[in-house]
């Protein structure tokens, strides 16, 4: 089978720029179809959004809030690529393989506690002024 270059692969122009985004939206669409903590950062992110508009939450409040949901989804998308090249790589089980899959998987807890963190900082205080 003969090998193709990486630079004839990333070949530029409109049409491969626009095929970039159905490729990213078909990784969005894998991750939320099979991925189970993606649901678990939708409800989250859906209920912060919801007592966002509740609260009545300030611009710098959403622009924190929209960044750390973001990052979040973005890292349980990152995790979900590391370990699907893991485990095309091997099918054994593996000590390295092991660290990468759940170091890459603790990136994600660390941003998901660090979102509940902010959340707490900015809804807190607005729902201790309702009563």
């Amino acid at each position: 089978m003969a090998t193709v270059s990486r630079d004839k692969l990333k070949q530029r122009g409109l049409r491969r720029f626009a095929h970039s985004f159905r490729y990213a939206l078909d990784g969005l669409i894998y991750a939320f179809k099979y991925e189970q903590n993606m649901l678990a950062h939708i409800i989250a992110t859906i209920g912060a959004i919801a007592l966002g508009f509740i609260l009545k939450i300030s611009p710098f409040e959403w622009l924190i809030l929209v960044l750390i949901i973001g990052l979040v989804i973005a890292t349980e998308l990152i995790n979900t690529s590391i370990e699907a090249a893991i485990d095309l790589t091997t099918k054994e089980i593996n000590p390295l393989a092991k660290v990468a899959k759940d170091t890459a998987a603790a990136a994600v807890m660390i941003f998901a506690i660090t979102a509940v963190i902010i959340a707490c900082i900015i809804f807190i205080p607005k729902i201790i002024l309702l009563f």
